[in-house]
């Protein structure tokens, strides 16, 4: 009986969550229509609008995610964060309207897209024609390795490790990225010593940047320079990437950080971990 009631449960969701993205749909439809600042946004415009959303996400998440030592009140905390999430979603859906004016592609395109990505991707779980497999018997190594190996297939064009790193990320961010691309990634730590390695790490990073400014540099573009030099050399190199770099915070695939309190340590909290996400670049 709970097996059917959940079934139902989730059939239930699933249409609500239909007929809602429907109606918003609808309504950016109509804003476009009939609010002449709405009907004047492009991409160009939007894009402002969508860093700025999706720091305000980033920040709602992250202070959802450290409420659960009592630092705050969850339930005001979830409202913010449900909020954000709409606001991300409007950029999304608006964005792809755009597209749908000019008779290129539109929401459903989107979704269909990420959806048989998602099933391409996870073969461990869905077969080719995306029915749900009768097991699951993948480890999380294969896991990482069939991911990775899939994304490859995708983009063959790809040769570098740092193709695909998004040079507007901000450059602590695109540091990490191109420090785990290039397989200088450490290993998962303890789980017991991670908080106090990522306060002692906010700490140093904090004092490198007040000697920044004492020195009058600009930090952040004093560590995007050094990442770009980086890259550059390392594939002047010749050096290979570390084949274990799923170790990518945008990633659902990747291992533990050790510098991150919310980062599971052992294989079964990391393949509990990894369902959660929805990375998938």
């Amino acid at each position: 009986m709970t097996g059917s009631g959940d079934a139902r449960a989730d059939r239930t969701q699933g249409a609500r969550a239909g007929a809602a993205v429907e109606r918003l749909t609808e309504v950016i439809w109509l804003l476009r229509e009939h609010c002449p600042w709405t009907a004047a946004l492009d991409h160009a415009a939007l894009l402002e609008y969508l860093v700025e959303e999706t720091y305000e996400l980033y920040e709602a998440a992250d202070d959802v995610e450290r409420s659960r030592d009592g630092t705050g009140p969850r339930g005001h905390l979830l409202d913010e964060l449900r909020g954000e999430l709409g606001d991300v979603l409007f950029q999304v859906v608006l964005h792809a309207q755009l597209q749908a004016e000019q008779g290129t592609f539109g929401l459903p395109e989107v979704v269909e897209t990420l959806t048989a990505k998602l099933v391409r991707r996870n073969p461990h779980v869905f077969s080719p024609d995306g029915r749900l497999r009768e097991a699951f018997p993948a480890s999380v190594e294969q896991i990482v390795t069939t991911w990775q190996d899939v994304k490859q297939q995708e983009r063959p064009q790809r040769t570098s490790p740092f193709d695909g790193i998004p040079h507007q990320l901000p450059a602590l961010a695109l540091a990490a990225k191109t420090l785990r691309r290039a397989g200088e990634a450490t290993g998962p730590g303890s789980s017991g010593t991670a908080g106090t390695a990522e306060e002692t790490v906010g700490s140093e990073l904090l004092a490198v940047i007040r000697g920044a400014v004492a020195a009058g540099v600009d930090p952040e573009r004093a560590l995007r320079r050094a990442v770009l030099d980086y890259q550059r050399d390392h594939e002047r190199s010749g050096a290979p990437a570390d084949r274990a770099e799923a170790a990518d915070p945008a990633d659902p695939r990747k291992p533990a950080d050790p510098l991150n309190p919310r980062e599971p340590a052992d294989p079964d909290a990391a393949a509990r971990s990894a369902a959660t996400r929805t990375g998938v670049n």
